[in-house]
C-alpha cells in the first residue's frame, strides 16, 4: 500500500485542564502535520491514549481530524483491544469510509499464546471491509507476537497488509524483513530504530517524535527510503536526545511536553498517566530551543 510508505503519525489526545478532548490544540497539530511533511495521519493508537477515550470523543476525534485534513492526507484508525468480540464489534459499528486501514494493537493483559494471536487477527482481518495493520508492541502488551506469526498472517490474508513493529528488537525487524511476503509492508513503530529498519528494507514509521519534528523526521525517513544513509544519519543524530528524552518517563506524557513547549497543546494527560516531571521538561525545552522548533506549528 504506497499510502503506508514514509512517516505516519501517531497523534495525541490534547486534553484541556477540565480533562476534556481540546479539539481546537487538536486542530492546530494536524494543520501543523499536514503542512510539515507528515505522509499519513494515525488516530486513536496508544499514543492517543485509546484506552482513556470514549466511544463517544472517538467518533469527535475522528469528526475533527478528518474536517481538518479534508481528504488531503490518508488517515489510519486504531481499533483493537483484548476482547476480540469487542473489536469485532467496533470495526463493524465504525464508518471506515474515510480511512486507509485500521492499525490493530495486540490483545493486551490477556497474554494470549501464539494460536491465540493469530485466531484474533484472524476474526480482525474477516470483520474488516478495509487493510489491517497489525502492531505488535509487547513493551506494553506483556506478550511479543513472534515473527513466524505475523507472517503466518501476512500469507494467510490478503488484507492484512503491514506490521507496525514496536518490539524494539533489532533481530525480530530484520527476521520479518528477510521472510516477508514481496508487498507486506514492515513498518516501524520504535522511533530511535526507524532509521536502520528502513534503511535494511523497511517501508517507514508510525512516528511519536514526528508529529513534533515532522519537517525533519520526513526528510530523514525519505532520505533512508533512498538509501542515502549519510544524510539520514545526519538528521537522526540531531533529533537523538528528544527522541529519547520524550519516552524517559511515559509516553504521550513526554510528547505532550513537546508539544506545550512549542505551543500547540497543553501537556494534559489522563490518569493513571501523569505529566512528566519538572527536570525532564527542562530537558526538553533545551533539546526543542536547540532544534528551533518554538513557533514553528503557525
Amino acid at each position: 500500500m504506497q499510502e503506508l510508505i514514509g512517516t505516519g503519525v501517531a497523534l495525541i489526545t490534547p486534553f484541556t485542564a477540565n480533562n476534556e478532548v481540546d479539539h481546537e490544540a487538536l486542530k492546530r497539530l494536524v494543520e501543523y502535520n499536514i503542512n510539515h511533511g507528515t505522509d499519513y495521519l494515525v488516530l486513536s493508537g496508544t499514543t492517543g491514549e485509546s484506552v482513556t477515550i470514549t466511544w463517544e470523543e472517538k467518533q469527535q476525534i475522528i469528526e475533527t481530524v478528518s474536517m481538518v485534513n479534508n481528504g488531503r492526507l490518508p488517515m489510519v484508525l486504531g481499533i483493537g483491544g483484548n476482547n476480540t468480540h469487542e473489536v469485532i464489534q467496533e470495526i463493524r459499528d465504525t464508518d471506515l469510509s474515510g480511512f486507509s486501514a485500521i492499525l490493530s494493537v495486540s490483545p493486551y493483559y490477556s497474554k494470549p499464546t501464539q494460536e491465540g494471536l493469530y485466531e484474533h487477527f484472524k476474526a480482525v482481518s474477516e470483520a474488516s471491509p478495509i487493510p489491517v495493520v497489525l502492531y505488535n508492541v509487547p513493551g506494553r502488551t506483556s506478550k511479543n507476537m513472534l515473527p513466524e506469526t505475523t507472517l503466518r498472517l501476512a500469507r494467510d490474508f490478503e488484507n492484512i497488509v503491514a506490521v507496525k513493529e514496536a518490539g524494539n528488537s533489532v533481530h525480530q525487524y530484520l527476521e520479518l524483513l528477510k521472510q516477508k511476503p514481496h508487498d507486506f509492508l514492515i513498518i516501524s513503530g520504535d522511533d530511535d530504530l526507524a532509521l536502520g529498519v528502513i534503511l535494511a528494507g523497511g517501508s517507514g514509521v508510525i512516528s511519536v517524535i514526528g508529529q513534533a519534528v515532522p519537517e525533519l523526521f520526513s526528510k530523514m525517513v525519505k532520505l533512508g527510503l533512498r538509501g542515502q544513509a549519510g544524510e539520514a544519519y545526519d538528521i537522526h543524530f540531531q533529533l537523538m536526545d528528544l527522541t529519547s528524552a520524550i519516552f524517559a518517563e511515559n509516553n504521550p506524557a513526554g510528547i505532550k511536553a513537546v508539544l506545550d513547549i512549542m505551543g500547540i497543546c497543553d501537556p494534559y494527560v489522563r490518569l493513571p498517566l501523569v505529566e512528566v516531571s519538572d527536570k525532564l521538561k527542562k530537558e526538553m525545552g533545551v533539546y526543542v530551543e536547540k532544534l528551533a522548533l518554538t513557533g514553528m506549528y503557525s
